[in-house]
């Protein structure tokens, strides 16, 4: 199983991004899927989530980016996306994409050392600066 993230860079104040992770091996819509971050000395923080297909069509967001990100899948390309507006500079960080074993995102971006987090893409590193 792969997941390859992509689509990091450096942005200014106020720009957006989409990141992008692709997947093989797996048939991602069986998964709730979603995207961590992280900072150097920091523990990860889950940002966002899309349940499985055959999950309650739930999305999940944490509160500081609630507005300004979605994450769509793209059943047809087995990937999922982060689409970021309105970036800031606390948004500076190493993005991960993610498969959670729950068909749902009720408990996403809780305890990211769990086994629930079965897959992890390789981190993407997204620059907001002016």
């Amino acid at each position: 199983v792969q997941l390859q993230a992509s689509g990091g860079g450096l942005v200014q104040p106020g720009g957006s991004l989409g990141l992008s992770c692709e997947v093989s091996g797996i048939i991602l819509d069986d998964y709730a899927v979603g995207w961590f971050r992280q900072v150097p000395g920091k523990e990860r923080e889950g940002v966002a989530c899309i349940s499985a297909r055959r999950g309650d069509g739930s999305e999940w967001y944490v509160e500081s980016v609630k507005g300004r990100f979605a994450v769509p899948r793209d059943s047809a390309k087995n990937s999922v996306h982060l689409q970021m507006n309105g970036l800031k500079p606390e948004g500076t960080a190493e993005y991960y994409c993610v498969t959670d074993t729950r068909r749902n995102c009720k408990n996403f971006g809780r305890n990211p050392a769990s086994p629930l987090y079965e897959y992890w893409g390789q981190g993407t590193l997204v620059t907001v600066s002016s």
